[in-house]
């Protein structure tokens, strides 16, 4: 069976997945997972839309493009946590990214970095950061792993089973999609902006309090009667 014709944006890929097969999609999801700008995700609907016409087999893409992803985005990690926190230090008040500011991100992450890591699997650009981030952030190895996996799975999972069913269709689907993505991505912005925010508001609150206590204390004079002692009298002449 000869390989079927890619639709729309995806024929260009025709003839790297025609010469490599299984590893141009587990070197593209690998290098796109730690940075490199590279088509993971396009190559990913290319290679179902491959299996679906049996030129690939559906259950092997899936597997690399699973581990390759993984993969990837612990590279990221590794790099994120070895080189990134220096890199902030060094150049991120060109971006008004301050040690404050940085420390705050920081705990943010590490308080919803979970969330952030499933959802960022599907979001163009925070894919791709997506490592990097959580190691310059300090999120958990092992927690980073387990989400990241999960967010893998996911992600090949839908892209790989909607190209291997909907074969030549699935520039339409995938359009469709992408366009719904945009409010999802929009929604989730929001919401994360407004997490930041409250984590900030109730930061800055805790700090008010000692300051606060330590200011009522201050304006407050001695008890009557207290280290100074009763009032001594005159003696008598």
């Amino acid at each position: 069976m000869s390989a079927p014709p890619l639709p729309g944006p995806l024929a260009h890929l025709a003839p790297l997945l025609g010469d490599y097969g299984y590893w141009a999609v587990g070197g593209v999801v690998l290098v796109e997972d730690f940075g490199v700008p590279a088509p993971g995700e396009t190559i990913l609907l290319a290679a179902g839309v491959y299996a679906g016409a049996g030129e690939l087999n559906i259950y092997a893409v899936a597997v690399i493009a699973f581990v390759a992803a993984v993969v990837g985005d612990n590279i990221g990690y590794l790099i994120g946590r070895t080189g990134g926190r220096a890199f902030v230090h060094r150049f991120g008040k060109y971006v008004l990214l301050t040690p404050e500011r940085f420390a705050s991100a920081e705990r943010f992450f590490q308080r919803h970095g979970g969330k952030i890591v499933v959802v960022a699997r599907f979001v163009e650009g925070l894919r791709q950061a997506n490592g990097i981030i959580a190691g310059t952030t300090g999120m958990h190895w092992l927690r980073f792993l387990l989400c990241n996996a999960l967010g893998a799975a996911l992600w090949v999972g839908l892209w790989s089973s909607l190209a291997y069913l909907a074969g030549s269709h699935i520039t339409t689907i995938y359009d469709a999609i992408d366009r719904y993505r945009l409010y999802v991505v929009i929604a989730v912005a929001v919401l994360v902006a407004a997490l930041v925010v409250r984590h900030v508001v109730r930061g800055r609150r805790r700090a008010a309090v000692p300051d606060q206590a330590a200011e009522k204390d201050s304006t407050e004079g001695p008890a009557e009667g207290s280290a100074e002692g009763p009032e001594r009298s005159e003696p008598s002449k």
